[in-house]
């Protein structure tokens, strides 16, 4: 896991594609709230937003 963020850092650095960081930033906490939430007391109210 560790060696492919190390070579996504790697890749951004060299092709300079800074702009990809809060796109991938976004996905990653919208991917852990919906894993988090789809179990938990918060399920209820979050039915209205999706």
């Amino acid at each position: 896991m560790w060696q492919l963020c190390k070579e996504f850092a790697q890749f951004l650095k060299q092709e300079k594609k800074w702009w990809l960081i809060p796109i991938v930033a976004v996905l990653l906490l919208l991917g852990a709230l919906i894993l988090f939430s789809s179990s938990s007391v918060l399920a209820p109210f979050m039915y209205p937003f999706m």
